[in-house]
């Protein structure tokens, strides 16, 4: 261990030692952009999943994990001539820079704005500018610059932020309801006909319209589901507690009234 910190320097130098075919490593020097797009959202997955059990000493190993996927394009990128970690670096600065004018004054690091700006309006700019770069980019559609590459609840979420941000939107959690009552119905009638292609559409849209009521209700859909999930496991491994400590049997032995009195004592535990 070193007397003082390692640096970032320190974390660029060893990620070039890595990649240094004189001596670096051989799975590391396979890689390149596509391989390693996995691990980046592994690493993603791992950082939330600390975060969401408050453990903050793995918090900040799982953001050197992140750090690292970084630094590893970074290198690619500097191989390539495509770009460096300092542009990198550059180009999100002058982007939160740009982006943050109610804080930084005339652009400048140092800039301060006097005036107090609300929440609302901070958003209100925030979305005006975002449509400024995506016009810059000729992505002038208003879901032009959604990837498709995210997650479906996370995507799903974004498409109807951006659809409300021109007015098309339900006016309230309510009328989502409302529409929410329409697709079971729809799915109901699919699932009459056996028609497994509609039956799939059906539930497409029902899960739809499941992330926008969420949306309309100030929930992430993603978040929200993740929490539901691990309430659900929680609670079953405490039916697979009780039924050891009772008797020894397997939950599958179980009849489905059996099923439910344990699910219901372990719904009294949580």
């Amino acid at each position: 261990m070193p007397d003082t910190p390692y640096t970032i320097a320190d974390l660029l130098r060893v990620m070039q030692r890595l990649r240094d075919p004189d001596g670096g490593c051989p799975w590391d020097l396979r890689q390149d952009f596509q391989s390693i797009v996995p691990s980046t959202l592994e690493e993603c997955y791992e950082l939330a999943a600390a975060i969401e059990q408050g453990d903050y000493p793995h918090v900040a190993e799982e953001l050197g994990d992140v750090l690292f996927q970084v630094v590893f394009y970074a290198q690619l990128g500097r191989e390539q001539s495509l770009f460096s970690f300092e542009e990198i670096v550059h180009t999100l600065v002058d982007k939160l820079l740009r982006r943050h004018p109610h804080v930084f004054a005339d652009g400048d690091i140092e800039g301060r704005v006097e005036a107090q700006c609300e929440v609302a309006e901070v958003k209100r700019s925030w979305e005006a500018i975002k449509r400024e770069e995506r016009a810059a980019r000729s992505q002038r559609g208003v879901l032009d610059d959604v990837p498709v590459a995210l997650p479906a609840l996370p995507r799903a979420q974004k498409l109807q932020k951006r659809a409300a941000l021109v007015g098309f939107d339900w006016p309230d959690a309510r009328a989502v309801l409302e529409k929410l009552d329409e697709e079971r119905n729809e799915l109901r009638e699919a699932i009459t006909t056996g028609d497994t292609a509609a039956i799939a559409d059906e539930m497409g849209d029902l899960l739809f319209t499941c992330v926008n009521l969420a949306r309309r209700l100030g929930l992430d859909a993603e978040s929200t589901l993740r929490h539901a999930s691990a309430k659900f496991e929680r609670r079953f491994r405490v039916m697979e507690a009780a039924l050891a400590e009772a008797d020894g049997r397997g939950l599958a032995a179980l009849t489905t009234s059996e099923l439910e009195a344990l699910w219901v004592a372990a719904k009294a535990r949580d």
